[in-house]
């Protein structure tokens, strides 16, 4: 099924009909697909351990402060003259 902004706005029951009936539905923005709304008995329900996450602490010894440090990655900021960072004393 496909539908509009406004469809979903003024017709909802019937976009959630055609979800119980598990049929997907295409969500248009000025005649082109933005998004697709997948009823939620075909979904893929993942456990959280499944996650690569999930007992990171077990393969990697390192203390946690640097794993998230090196999961963050470097933050830029601009260089200015007189400017330090959000964090400097002004």
């Amino acid at each position: 099924m496909n539908t509009s902004i406004v469809d979903l706005r003024y017709r909802t029951k019937q976009v959630l009909a055609a979800l119980e009936w598990h049929e997907s539905v295409s969500v248009l923005y000025h005649g082109k697909v933005k998004g697709t709304i997948i009823p939620a008995s075909s979904q893929t329900l993942r456990k959280v351990t499944d996650t690569p996450f999930f007992g990171m602490h077990k393969r990697d010894r390192r203390p946690v402060n640097e794993i998230v440090a090196a999961l963050r990655g470097g933050r830029s900021y601009p260089k200015k003259a007189g400017w330090g960072g959000p964090w400097a004393k002004r």
